[in-house]
């Protein structure tokens, strides 16, 4: 019967992971930054293209799913390892967003600064890279 519960739970996780891609990818509003305000701690930005910012939204609001899906299985009491085994895929999805972030990030900032002649994004790479890999 163990067996039977964690198989409801994880078609019902994964049932609920894919009704919030469908759903809120196409609704969830990107929000826009004034020019004179900054939406990070560092006081940069960076400028995506709309197909970025869409790849990227869509990646996060399937791991909000899949967060939502893991809630939901400790409100129903679900057995541990069900639920520690969706924590880990979530934890891979969010490492996914990370490395689609990063590439983005050294193919266009890194590179453009470099370009620019701005050599200490070099140094504040390796101090992101170091955060990443704790």
């Amino acid at each position: 019967m163990g067996n039977h519960k964690a198989e409801k739970e994880t078609a019902a996780l994964a049932e609920t992971g894919k009704q919030n891609t469908e759903t809120d990818s196409a609704s969830t509003p990107v929000p826009e930054v004034d020019e004179g305000q900054s939406s990070c701690c560092c006081g940069k930005t960076t400028e995506r293209s709309a197909e970025e910012v869409r790849k990227l939204i869509n990646r996060l609001n399937r791991i909000e799913g899949q967060i939502r899906g893991i809630r939901g299985m400790v409100e129903r009491d679900a057995y541990c390892p069900d639920i520690l085994t969706q924590s880990a895929a979530v934890t891979a999805a969010m490492n996914a967003f990370n490395r689609e972030l990063m590439a983005n990030h050294i193919k266009h900032c890194v590179v453009r600064d470099i370009k620019e002649g701005r050599e200490d994004t070099v140094d504040e790479l390796v101090f992101t890279l170091q955060k990443l890999m704790k």
